[in-house]
């Protein structure tokens, strides 16, 4: 069963979002990973999120570009954790998709990451860390990824 849904805006933010999959499929993290428009499909996104926990999902990693929100708006919608991952924008390149995300108002809170792929690495790796808290062998998984990450960093440049 999904531990973690990864939600985006459009198809089109897959090249992004399919980072924060491909990490969570790296540290074997069960997830499932849905397009749910804020803008688009707002009756697909209620029944998402306001859904989530009682469908087992225990985090929410949530892209959007351009007015990006999808990751307040599933907040809004939902007491479960709400990772927000600003996908670039071609106008502003992802400027405006960081601050919509990052700028929600006290009593909502979206934990903001960085923009673009390093943003949907880091959420499917703090939506791991969230996990592990309870979950001793995923903390074991979590460590190993981190040592060798570590491990795979050369002390020469040449």
């Amino acid at each position: 069963m999904a531990r973690v849904g990864i939600i985006m805006g459009s198809t089109s933010d897959w090249e992004t979002m399919r980072h924060a999959s491909e990490t969570l499929d790296a540290l074997g993290v069960a997830h499932e990973t849905k397009v749910v428009s804020a803008h688009r499909t707002p009756q697909r996104l209620y029944e998402y999120a306001s859904g989530a926990a009682a469908r087992g999902l225990q985090v929410i990693v949530a892209g959007a570009g351009g007015a990006a929100h999808l990751p307040g708006m599933a907040a809004a919608m939902t007491h479960l954790p709400v990772l927000g991952v600003p996908v670039e924008s071609k106008a502003l390149k992802g400027m405006d998709s960081l601050l919509s995300i990052v700028q929600m108002p006290g009593g909502i809170p979206v934990g903001t990451l960085a923009i673009g792929k390093a943003g949907a690495i880091n959420a499917g790796l703090l939506a791991a860390a969230i996990l592990a808290l309870g979950d001793e062998e995923l903390s074991a998984r979590l460590q190993a990824w981190r040592e060798r990450q570590t491990e795979s960093v050369a002390v020469d440049p040449a």
